[in-house]
């Protein structure tokens, strides 16, 4: 063949040499258990192919899920906007990784923004078949899962109750898609969301958008047809480490249950005659139908021989590349690796400090998401709640109660040069306010001098 009709079976056919090379190789792995798939890039993929299949996974989003719903949290009735105002913006700010001065701040401000009286969620349960607890693990889950999480608001058109949710419900996340209206700019001021259907195979049901609160994770990937109003998910970035995990574990378990390496039983010398190969393939299924079957002994009637054609499990290190896959997972799912029992660093000051950090730096935000939802979507359409707010109180935890005495001698110092009240010092241990009112004077050195008394020269001590 010329080089002119090879360029014109290019163009036709493409490169079918490479073609033919490829599928023979594909064949030829996948016959030797080294075969592999790539996974297609969608929310149901992080679900059968990561959460319910990978261990990695499931273990971290499980303990997200678990933290996430044991988080206290209570509603008060706003008696400052202005307050509440500066509250939620120092939030934002701090993403809720507080130090010490800055949870003082926080509780300045919400001992001013709020009135004293809790007021119980609206809804005792959020729907027939879950608590709220059930609930925001669910809603975790979700959103490490998918990036996003959608919920619904169930509640008559009609009547005097009308748009006054009665039950509320979290649409599978990996199903939903989003309907946008026609013509709708994607940069305007209007939203360009009409409605969201959930999708199961050829069914669907549609949800209006004022019945959805859909809270998402930011997603770069801008488009016309509205790609960016989809939450990105963690675990796309981490897609071919989860594949890589899934792989290295069935690879282990064929080469297990294979008993070693793959490779080929041949005669040595001579070719094995006809009734020669059956007898030993009789021999082998003999031995395979036993579960005893390496204490069986068996014979042929020819000298064999064994050629090794793939690597074995020492040489190929699969549990190495888990522990690589293990901690880029974590990464993207900002989690500690030290938390998943492993032995590599863990120690009792660096688990610690891991829980700790997890905390603020990936429970409290997203909760900080789902209590900013709320605030403005769900409690304003119950009477009563027009002007209320849901806090999730993560200093209540165990793991955020190793703060206590820095907290402690920070206030000490705070209330010495009187910076503070012994009042709101109280109230930054989570101590009952006092009615005495010389406790919300300001006071210095440890007594009960004023500050006004202690600026005063006639006070003055030389």
């Amino acid at each position: 063949m010329n080089i002119l009709q090879k360029a014109i079976n290019y163009v036709r056919y493409g490169n079918l040499e490479n073609q033919i090379r490829n599928k023979f190789n594909e064949a030829f792995l996948w016959g030797l258990g080294g075969g592999y798939t790539q996974y297609d890039v969608k929310n149901k993929t992080y679900l059968t192919h990561g959460y319910q299949y990978n261990p990695i996974v499931y273990s971290v989003i499980k303990q997200q899920a678990t933290k996430s719903a044991s988080i206290p949290y209570y509603i008060k009735q706003v008696e400052d906007k202005g307050s509440h105002r500066k509250l939620k913006l120092l939030d934002n700010t701090v993403k809720g990784n507080y130090s010490v001065q800055q949870q003082i701040k926080r509780i300045m401000l919400e001992s001013k923004a709020y009135k004293e009286n809790e007021m119980a969620m609206p809804l005792e349960r959020p729907n027939i078949s879950q608590t709220w607890g059930e609930f925001i693990a669910l809603y975790k889950t979700f959103l490490s899962l998918t990036g996003n999480a959608y919920i619904f608001m169930l509640s008559p058109d009609e009547g005097m109750n009308a748009g006054m949710p009665i039950q509320v419900y979290l649409l599978p996340s990996h199903m939903v898609q989003i309907v946008v209206k026609k013509d709708a700019p994607m940069l305007g001021v209007e939203d360009p969301v009409k409605s969201f259907l959930l999708v199961e195979g050829r069914s669907y049901v549609e949800f209006m958008a004022d019945d959805v609160i859909h809270v998402k994770y930011s997603n770069p990937d801008y488009g016309d047809q509205g790609e960016h109003l989809y939450g990105q998910s963690p675990l796309r970035a981490a897609l071919r480490n989860i594949q890589s995990s899934n792989e290295a574990i069935d690879l282990n378990i064929k080469t297990l249950k294979s008993g070693g390496a793959y490779g080929f039983i041949h005669a040595k010398g001579t070719a094995l005659t006809e009734t020669q190969a059956k007898e030993i393939k009789e021999r082998m299924l003999e031995m395979d139908a036993s579960p005893e079957n390496l204490s069986k002994i068996a014979a042929v009637s020819t000298e064999m021989g064994f050629t090794r054609i793939s690597l074995t499990t020492d040489e190929l290190k699969p549990f190495d590349y888990l522990k690589f896959d293990q901690k880029q997972i974590c990464n993207v799912l900002g989690w500690d690796d030290k938390l998943l029992n492993s032995d590599e660093g863990a120690k009792y000051d660096n688990i610690a400090h891991a829980r700790k950090r997890v905390i603020t730096d990936n429970i409290a935000p997203d909760l900080n998401m789902l209590a900013e939802a709320l605030n403005s979507q769900f409690l304003p359409r119950f009477k009563g709640y027009e002007n209320t707010c849901i806090e999730f109180d993560y200093m209540e935890l165990p793991e955020m109660q190793t703060d206590t005495k820095d907290l402690v001698e920070w206030l000490g110092q705070a209330l010495d040069r009187g910076v503070v009240t012994r009042n709101e010092f109280r109230l930054a241990i989570s101590y009952i306010e006092s009615e005495d009112e010389n406790m919300n004077k300001y006071t210095v050195n440890m007594n009960t001098m004023s500050l006004d008394e202690a600026l005063d020269p006639n006070f003055n001590i030389e």
